[in-house]
C-alpha cells in the first residue's frame, strides 16, 4: 500500500497533465521564430503504411485524455499551435504514425497486458513486444533480458529472488556502495516469469531491502496502475495486439547471456523462434516489423525470412556514420527501414531552429524509410530535454516544445511513425495533420 502523501500526489498525477514546471513560460526567441514560421505540411504515406484503418473509423475511435491539449496549450504562440488548437475537440483514430514504445509506459508498468491496453485506447496503431527467453527457452516481453530486478516483484518472492543472477545487495551508506542486484528472464522459466507482476522500471540505489530497493518510481511517473502488471509472454502479446486490433513491432533484445544458449540455442535460432511465433498465429507479414540493434539479426530476416524482412527494422543507436555511402550501403544488403533515436535526427541552424540531420538527409536520399524513438521518454522539458534530445537541447525549454520536435520529425524529416511511451500525442498530431 502507498503512504497516504505518496497516493495523494499519485492521484493528481493520473488527473492532471504530467510535465508541468516553473520555468514553463520561458522559451528562447529564435525557438518561437521557428515554431511561428512552421508552414502546414503535405503528407502522402500511400506506398508507405497501411491506411485501411481510415475506412474503419468508427471502429477505430480512441479518447486521448488530456495530455495532448495540454501540450497544445504549452507551446508558444505561432501557426503550428493555431492549427493543432483546432483540432482540440475533433473525433480522434487510430494511426499507425503512433507507436506504442513498450505500451504506454509514462504511467503503465511496461510490456504489460494493461500497458499495451492503454496504448491501444491512445490510438497506438502499433505496439511493440521487446522480445527475449527464459530458462526454457520461452519468448516473453521484456525491455532487457536482465531487468525483472528492477521492472517486477521478482525480489519479492524468495524462492524466485534466489535464483537470481545477482541476488539483491543492499546498499551500503558507511562503504558508499548502493543496492544491487540482477535477475534475467535466463534465470526463471515461463510459467515462473508468469507468476510475477509487472511494475514500473525503476530502483531505488539507497534501499537496504529489497522492498526500498524497488520503490524507485521517478517523481514525474507514477505508481497508481502498477499494483500488479500482468507480464506476457511474446506468443500471448501477439494474441492481446490482434485482439487490441493494431499491428506488431518486435523487437528482438541482444541476450545478456552468452550464446549459444545452454549449449545449442543459437542466436539464428533465437531470430526464428520470433518471426515463428507470428507464423503459428497466423499474422500477416504486412502487419509485422520486426526490429534488432544486431545488423545481423536484419540480414538473417532478409535472407531467411523476406516476407518478414521486407519491412525488417535496423535499430541504429551508435550513429558512427551518417554519410550518404553508409546509407546506400544499408540499403544494398536489402535494408528498407532504419530506426535511430530523436537525436540523431535532428540538428539546429544558424538560426537556433530545429531542422533535419545529415543523417535524416542522407537516410532519405538513399531511398531509406525512418522510424524513430522514443517521444515523450525523457521527462520534464524544462531542462533540455536530456538523451533524448541532445542535439538541440539549446532550443528545448518547455513540455509543448515536445509538439515542435514531432512537426519536424514528420514534416521535415518524414518518419513513417514515431515510438512514443504515451501514445496519446502521436496519435493527437497524426490526426490533426491528416497523416
Amino acid at each position: 500500500m502507498l503512504p497516504a502523501s505518496r497516493f495523494f500526489v499519485a492521484m493528481l498525477l493520473a488527473t492532471l497533465p504530467f510535465g508541468a514546471s516553473a520555468n514553463s513560460d520561458h522559451h528562447n526567441s529564435s525557438a518561437q521564430s521557428h515554431k511561428q514560421s512552421h508552414k502546414q505540411p503535405h503528407y502522402d504515406w500511400s506506398d508507405k503504411w497501411s491506411d485501411k484503418h481510415k475506412n474503419k473509423r468508427k471502429r477505430d475511435a480512441v479518447q486521448l485524455g488530456p495530455r495532448p491539449t495540454y501540450l497544445v496549450n504549452d507551446m508558444d504562440a505561432g501557426t503550428l499551435k493555431t492549427a493543432l488548437k483546432q483540432c482540440e475537440n475533433r473525433s480522434f483514430y487510430k494511426t499507425d504514425f503512433s507507436i506504442g514504445h513498450r505500451g504506454a509506459p509514462l504511467q503503465f508498468p511496461e510490456h504489460t497486458k494493461e500497458s499495451y491496453e492503454a496504448a491501444a485506447s491512445m490510438g497506438a496503431g502499433i505496439i511493440e513486444c521487446d522480445v527475449t527467453f527464459t530458462k526454457d527457452k520461452q519468448l516473453v516481453c521484456r525491455h532487457s533480458q536482465c531487468d525483472l530486478h528492477t521492472t517486477t516483484n521478482i525480489l519479492a518472492i524468495p524462492e524466485l529472488a534466489s535464483k537470481c543472477s545477482a541476488p539483491f545487495t543492499p546498499a551500503d551508506a558507511v562503504a558508499g556502495t548502493p543496492a544491487t542486484a540482477t535477475c534475467c528472464t535466463s534465470d526463471i522459466t515461463l510459467q515462473e516469469f508468469k507468476s510475477l507482476c509487472g511494475k514500473m522500471d525503476a530502483s531505488n540505489p539507497n534501499g537496504t531491502t529489497p522492498e526500498e530497493y524497488m520503490d524507485g518510481t521517478a517523481a514525474w511517473r507514477t505508481d497508481l496502475y502498477s499494483t500488479c502488471g500482468t507480464v506476457l509472454s511474446h506468443a500471448e502479446s501477439i494474441q492481446l495486439i490482434k485482439g487490441l486490433g493494431a499491428k506488431f513491432t518486435p523487437e528482438l533484445k541482444s541476450p545478456s547471456v552468452s550464446m549459444p544458449f545452454d549449449g545449442d540455442y543459437s542466436q539464428a535460432d533465437y531470430a526464428q523462434q520470433m518471426i515463428d511465433e507470428y507464423k503459428a498465429a497466423s499474422i500477416n507479414p504486412k502487419q509485422v516489423w520486426p526490429q534488432s540493434f544486431d545488423f545481423d539479426d536484419v540480414l538473417y530476416w532478409i535472407e531467411n525470412e523476406p516476407r518478414f524482412g521486407k519491412q525488417a527494422v535496423f535499430l541504429d543507436e551508435t550513429i558512427d556514420d551518417d554519410s550518404l555511402a553508409y546509407m546506400e550501403s544499408l540499403k544494398r544488403q536489402g535494408v528498407q527501414i532504419v530506426a535511430p533515436p530523436i537525436w540523431a535526427l535532428l540538428t539546429l541552424d544558424s538560426e537556433n531552429r530545429i531542422v533535419p540531420s545529415d543523417y535524416a538527409i542522407n537516410a532519405k536520399a538513399a531511398g531509406l524509410d525512418i522510424i524513430t524513438w522514443s517521444l515523450e521518454r525523457a521527462g520534464p522539458l524544462a531542462t533540455g530535454g536530456g538523451w533524448y534530445h541532445q542535439t538541440i537541447t539549446d532550443a528545448i525549454s518547455k513540455d509543448g516544445d515536445t509538439l515542435i520536435v514531432l512537426d519536424v520529425l514528420a514534416k521535415d524529416v518524414g518518419v513513417m511513425g514515431v515510438f512514443s511511451d504515451w501514445p496519446a500525442t502521436t496519435t493527437y498530431y497524426a490526426n490533426c495533420m491528416n497523416l
